[in-house]
């Protein structure tokens, strides 16, 4: 097993102490009837119920608290990162700047404006935002945080991992939505670290897959960007992004869904499970059931990483 996966899944394992007065230990709630109709066991990891809405407040408290109190950050966002970074920052008192893509939905804008943090509207998705960020950082003197491309990020996000292996006895497979490479990355070193056993699956929307291209080029690439219900995940990836060997040390099968597949998996967590989530989430659910045939007689978990969705996009995508 490569090194970086065992200091990533350490990392964890301390950002995990610093965290716990910061986050909720979300549960692990087994499926009504997805599983069922499967023929395997199916539970939900559901940080749809994080503070935040979203896993994201794990990674910023992380970095948050490794961080100085008198550091003024700067981070970009599709929205779920900005929601969790303002309200870390607002806790602790740091001045943040959060950068959004132009096309971010309304309701995380309102959210995260209500921190009273600054707020810069830039670019058409979230690869020129971060860009934006960046380059905001440096020439202002800036902490730049990364969504995804920091130790510390990645190290927050693993530890949803780290509660798997208290709140389930084994796992056979966890399927978890590909976007920068952080989530995928944090939690797969500490499955790999401490259940080899688990196979994890990387589940990629076709209108974005950034990381999915980069895994099978072996270096990062640039690719189209079209519009998902999975925007959680869009977007580009840093060149130099340390998410990229992570993911390729950890991910044992990629899966990638079309934007059918993730509208049939935000219908069934709403009409099934009764959990309404955002695309994001119900991207990893497409997955599983794209692969449940192999998966028969297994434990399967699946992350549902959170449920800051667009009102009017979901809500009249369940009544069509």
């Amino acid at each position: 097993m490569n090194s970086i996966v065992f200091e990533s899944a350490a990392r964890s394992v301390q950002a995990r102490r610093r965290i716990r007065p910061h986050i909720f230990e979300t549960p692990l709630l087994p499926s009504r009837r997805i599983g069922h109709e499967t023929g395997s066991s199916v539970s939900f990891k559901a940080e749809n119920f994080q503070l935040t809405g979203s896993f994201k407040i794990r990674g910023a408290a992380s970095k948050m608290t490794a961080l100085g109190l008198d550091s003024a950050v700067i981070t970009a966002s599709s929205g779920n990162h900005g929601i969790a970074s303002a309200q870390a920052a607002s806790s602790i008192g740091q001045a943040l700047t959060v950068v959004l893509p132009e096309n971010v939905a309304q309701a995380k804008l309102e959210r995260i404006r209500s921190y009273n943090v600054d707020v810069i509207l830039h670019g058409a998705e979230s690869g020129l935002a971060e860009l934006h960020a960046q380059q905001e950082a440096a020439s202002r003197g800036l902490v730049y945080v990364s969504p995804y491309n920091d130790p510390e990020i990645v190290a927050g996000q693993g530890t949803i991992g780290l509660e798997l292996l208290e709140q389930a006895e084994s796992i056979d497979n966890v399927f978890i939505a590909m976007g920068g490479g952080g989530l995928i990355g944090g939690i797969g070193s500490v499955l790999k670290s401490f259940s080899p056993q688990t196979r994890v699956f990387g589940v990629a929307a076709r209108n974005s897959a950034a990381l999915a291209a980069s895994i099978a080029a072996g270096r990062v690439v640039e690719t189209e960007h079209l519009d998902t219900l999975a925007d959680g995940v869009a977007g580009g990836m840093d060149e130099d992004s340390m998410t990229l060997p992570l993911a390729m040390s950890v991910i044992d099968e990629i899966v990638t869904c079309t934007e059918a597949e993730i509208a049939g998996a935000l219908k069934d967590l709403a009409f099934k499970e009764n959990q309404i989530v955002e695309g994001a989430a119900a991207l990893a659910l497409a997955g599983f059931l794209k692969v449940a045939e192999s998966c028969k007689g297994q434990k399967n978990v699946v992350v549902l990483c959170g449920a800051n969705f667009d009102r009017d996009k979901i809500f009249s995508l369940l009544n069509s």
